[in-house]
This record gives C-alpha cells, structure tokens and sequence, in this order.
C-alpha cells in the first residue's frame, strides 16, 4: 500500500468579497482533486487544538500524526533542524525574516510593508544575513542563512520567555510598534532589530533591488522562539517508510527530525512559481526508493493568502491539481499497488484576514480499493456538509494509515 498526502497550505478560506462571495477552492477548476473526491471518505478536520497558535508548526505536526502538546518547542528550531543546525539542549532559536519595513522614524513608527521583502532571493538574502552575523553575531547571537526570506538566530543559553514575538505575516500594513514584544527578556531582541534597519536600508543588495524596483530586505524580525525538538521516528510511530517533499525550512525540519527522507527540488521556492513539476517527481523517486508514504507540500496558497492575492491563490490551487497531483497519480494508477491519498490545508489563510485562522479544515481520503459517497467538488462548504469531524487533528494520519 502506498500513501500520498497532499498537503495545500493555507487552502482553506473565506468567502471573498472580490470573488462574488465565493472561495479560492470553489472558484478553482481542479479536475483530478474533484473527481477523487467524488468517491472519498470527506470531512473537517481541526488541526489547531484549542490552546494554540494557528502556525503551520502546529497544523502540519497534527496532520502528520503528531500532538504538538507532546513534542512542540518552537517554530525554529525546526527550521534549524532543516538548516543543520546541530542545537544543544541550552540553545534557543528564533526565526529570522528579512522584512520591508516603511521609512518612518523611530522605528516604533514604520509600518510592515512586506514581511518576505518582496520574496527575495536566497542567494540575495545570504549576502544581507552575511552582513547581519559580521554586525550582530556577537555571543551568545549567531545568524544562519536559510531560505528566501527565512533565516535563523540561535542564542547559546537562552530563554524562550520572550512575551510575544509577533509573526510579522500577521502585521502587514500595519504599524509595528504596539506589536513589538515589551518583556524585558525580549529587549535585545527588539535591539537586534533596530540596529540591523540601521544598516541595512544601505546595504548593496538592497541599494539593486530598490534600482530593479524591488523591495529591500531593510530589516530583521524576529519571532517564533524555542528549544531543540523531539519527535518520534515516524517509521518506528506508525510502521512506514515517509519522505517530506518541501520548498520550505520548517517542513523539511519536521521530516528531518521524524527520520524522513527529505529531498532538495531545484527551483522549490514556496510561491506560485516553485517548480511543481520537480516536487511532482522528487515525490514518485521517493515512493520508488522505497518509501510507503509521501508527505507533498505546496505553499503557495498560503503565501497568496497572505499577500490577499485571490486569483494567484485560485491558479496555485490549479496548478497543485494539474502540475503535480496529475503526474503522481499516473504514476500510482500504474505503480500496481493499492493507494489511499489524503489532500487537505493545514489551515485556512483567509484572503480577509492574511493571516492563519484555527477554524477546522477540509479533508478527503481516497481508497483505491473502494468508494464512497465522495462529494461533488471538494471545498470547505461540501466537507462540512458531510457532518464527518475529526476534533483530534493527530487522528487524521491513523485514520489514512486505517490505524
């Protein structure tokens, strides 16, 4: 038996005010995902236990078979963990965005133009982080470089009591000040952050993208604190071999940390313009290598959801379903074996909002050795119909798995 999960972040939405009232999922012609969910096991899911924070940390953990009150830590020590970081059991870690902040003085004052400094480069944000850690990386702070916008801090013997560190994806447009962190433990941090705009609104890289008409990388924000994570080896949990297909640090992190395989696609990049074709076939090498079970993930919706760019978030879904899904389930029709495939977001990123919401999510698993009543296209509005909730979001990957 093989197991596909398709995994589309941020999916999940509100009606949209600029769609007549309709959502990206309703609106988005996606052939195969609607034929396969005519004959699945359809329903919501809560992926966000009440308690907690609405972060694809947590959502993915849950949809993976984990409890985040049993193994979560912190966003970035995932993301350190993709990096290959090798953190002690003292160290702390934040994650690290290059950010467009406005001109505005004091710095209390600029507003969030842009929390991925208009989807920078990796090779662009390297040089940036570079100069960082020559500034800043002085003990106990060291930078590490990662991917596009999303880098790394790690602090030797430091505190996670922090207050809050707000994402900056949930403040744009917005003044940041008030949603600067006020604790004392979170002072040098906010310094951090002060000094690196000092220096880097002139940095060269950012001198050529605002001549390119680009948005510089004027800032460092940090945010998403914690501690080194333990996570059960997912073949020794659940009995499969698993391989995690990614653009993105936290992903490939978890994957890492659950003892997955964890292919590099080229030209993965998170947006709508990752190469959905190379996930497509880094995911059916992985089910040929030997793995039971691929865990495909796109981010692209969620980064048109925070962007509020409703019909980008419309084509990703389209391309999820056309570019990839396509490929692999040719493959899985003509591998001769059985296959169960679970498409679902993690969370809703709703256009309204451009943030994650907690609200439950739909899912649907399809058995090719039998059928349900399924229904007609798959969105938020037909998986609730079905009155089929799975409140424990950890539940989802034992019910694929028929555990």
């Amino acid at each position: 038996m093989k197991y596909l999960v398709l995994l589309c972040d941020g999916m999940a939405d509100t009606p949209v005010a600029e769609l007549d009232g309709k959502t990206p999922m309703q609106l988005a012609n996606k052939p195969n995902i609607d034929k396969l969910a005519s004959l699945a096991y359809v329903g919501i899911c809560r992926t966000v236990a009440k308690g907690l924070k609405p972060g694809s940390d947590v959502a993915n953990l849950s949809v993976m078979g984990y409890d985040p009150f049993d193994c979560y830590t912190g966003r970035s020590p995932l993301e350190a963990a993709s990096i290959g970081i090798d953190l002690k059991d003292s160290d702390v870690t934040l994650r690290c965005n290059l950010v467009t902040l406005s001109d505005d003085e004091p710095y209390e004052s600029k507003t969030m133009i842009d929390y991925c400094a208009g989807d920078i480069s990796t090779a662009e944000a390297a040089e940036i982080i570079k100069t960082v850690q020559e500034k800043l990386g002085k003990p106990p702070f060291k930078f590490y470089s990662g991917v596009s916008y999303r880098h790394c801090l790690v602090v030797n013997d430091g505190t996670t009591d922090l207050g809050n560190m707000t994402p900056p994806h949930d403040i744009s447009g917005k003044v940041i000040g008030e949603h600067l962190s006020g604790s004392k433990n979170a002072a040098p941090f906010i310094a951090l952050m002060k000094e690196s705009n000092t220096f880097l609104k002139n940095h060269p890289v950012n001198i050529e993208r605002e001549k390119r008409g680009l948005r510089p990388a004027n800032s460092i924000w940090l945010w998403g604190e914690g501690t080194k994570p333990s996570i059960v080896n997912f073949e020794k949990k659940f009995g499969v071999k698993a391989a995690v297909v990614s653009a993105v640090d936290l992903l490939k992190g978890i994957g890492k940390c659950a003892g997955m395989k964890v292919p590099d696609v080229e030209g993965a990049t998170g947006y709508i313009d990752t190469n959905f074709e190379g996930k497509a076939h880094a995911g059916i090498d992985a089910f040929k290598s030997g793995c039971d079970l691929v865990y495909m993930h796109f981010e692209a919706p969620d980064e048109c959801g925070h962007r509020a760019e409703a019909q980008n978030k419309i084509k990703s879904i389209e391309y999820i379903d056309s570019r990839a899904l396509s490929p692999i389930l040719d493959y899985l029709k003509s591998s001769g074996e059985d296959y169960r495939i679970l498409v679902m977001p993690d969370h809703p990123t709703p256009i309204a909002t451009k943030t994650h919401s907690s609200e439950p999510v739909p899912f649907m698993i399809y058995d090719s050795r039998k059928q349900f009543s399924g229904v007609e296209s798959f969105t938020e509005q037909s998986a609730n119909s079905t009155g089929v909730f799975v409140e424990h979001g950890p539940d989802i990957m034992k019910i694929l798995l028929e555990k």
